[in-house]
């Protein structure tokens, strides 16, 4: 991976622990955004046919990557725009299993709206629990982040998938914003129903883009009002025939940004998204090894067989800023210091955190 880390300038400026706020920019796309800008700045509107090819090649590459039929992707802007959008087409009064402190924009779309909610406290033995409550309650709807925000909490997709073949009947929501890019996904074989996520984190795509990946099933579970000339490729005669996922799409779309996606998703796969997730997997250990050494780390993990690549440490605001000022980037969040990898951090990297932290002490 040493050679991809030359693209990251920030790199050079010290350890960046903090792909959970955001993704790093990288020098190949910002080549890339500059000649597309200046594509528009010479050609004006003859740039319009090369900007519709972008976007429909992006809605492929989505696709591609994470094995999700391509007339079955939606682009959007954020993961929260297409939230709302779905949760208007629900069926109201159904019953809602949601993860307490889950993402803001997760929970709350289903919080602002007439469901008939549960909720899950976050333990070791989480995965239990949901399947628990999902037979004792006769849940509809099951909504939760793959991977924490606050803490790096990594449901077990094995389980999702299996949760599935048991209850065939429940709709299966996930936001992937802290999970897709960390590690290789198949949406088609992962028994959920709709992943949606911003790709400004570890798809490292820039702020304005994101997408939706919806089963078979959630077309026949949701109608969809939100609608616009851009959902029917601007004619005038598709208004009443257009695809579930377009309605998700009513307005135009930014070529630079969802360009920024596909071209990430293509370096993605240039370095190999086997090893992207091989790499993760080690920071992961290390990471999770060094901490619960130091007694960093709440309780829950220690019988939690992974993790993500994200941690939030036992930490206060003097050991923050004292991160902050050996030239760690990272986060408070709740009641401690997040730190997040991604493959452009290295095991060496780790070991420096592990040494700033004991000398805070």
């Amino acid at each position: 991976m040493e050679k991809f880390r030359k693209e990251f300038p920030v790199l050079r400026k010290g350890i960046y622990a903090n792909t959970a706020v955001y993704g790093l920019l990288y020098e190949s796309l910002l080549d890339w955004r500059q000649e597309h800008d200046l594509d528009f700045l010479i050609h004006g509107s003859d740039m319009r046919i090369k900007a519709l090819k972008v976007i429909s090649d992006t809605r492929q590459t989505v696709g591609e990557f994470f094995n999700c039929k391509r007339e079955n992707v939606a682009l959007v802007n954020n993961f929260s725009t297409g939230l709302n959008v779905l949760l208007e087409g629900l069926h109201p009064k159904q019953k809602v299993l949601l993860i307490e402190n889950d993402y803001p924009s997760l929970n709350w779309g289903f919080e602002n709206r007439d469901f008939d909610i549960h909720y899950l406290k976050m333990t070791s033995n989480l995965e239990e629990r949901i399947q628990e409550i999902i037979e004792k309650e006769q849940i509809d709807v099951l909504a939760l982040s793959l991977v924490q925000w606050l803490d790096g909490f990594s449901i077990d997709l094995e389980f999702l998938k299996q949760l599935k073949n048991t209850f065939p009947d429940i709709l299966i929501i996930a936001d992937g914003t802290q999970f897709c890019g960390s590690m290789r996904f198949d949406f088609d074989n992962s028994g959920i129903d709709v992943v949606g996520a911003s790709a400004y984190k570890w798809l490292l795509s820039g702020y304005g883009n994101g997408f939706m990946l919806f089963s078979e099933r959630v077309k026949e579970e949701a109608s969809i009002n939100n609608i616009g000339f851009n959902a029917a490729n601007g004619d005038l005669d598709k208004k009443n025939t257009i695809r579930f996922a377009k309605l998700f799409e009513p307005g135009h779309l930014s070529s630079l940004t969802f360009g920024s996606l596909k071209f990430s998703l293509d370096y993605f796969t240039k370095i190999g998204i086997d090893k992207i997730t091989e790499q993760n997997r080690k920071l992961s250990e290390k990471a999770k090894s060094e901490f619960q050494a130091l007694g960093l780390l709440d309780e829950k993990f220690k019988k939690r067989e992974s993790h993500s690549t994200i941690f939030n440490i036992k930490a206060d605001d003097a050991i923050f800023q004292h991160l902050l000022a050996n030239d760690v980037y990272c986060a408070q969040r709740g009641q401690g210091v997040r730190l997040s990898f991604h493959f452009y951090n290295t095991e060496s990297e780790i070991d420096s955190i592990v040494k700033i932290l004991k000398t805070s002490r």
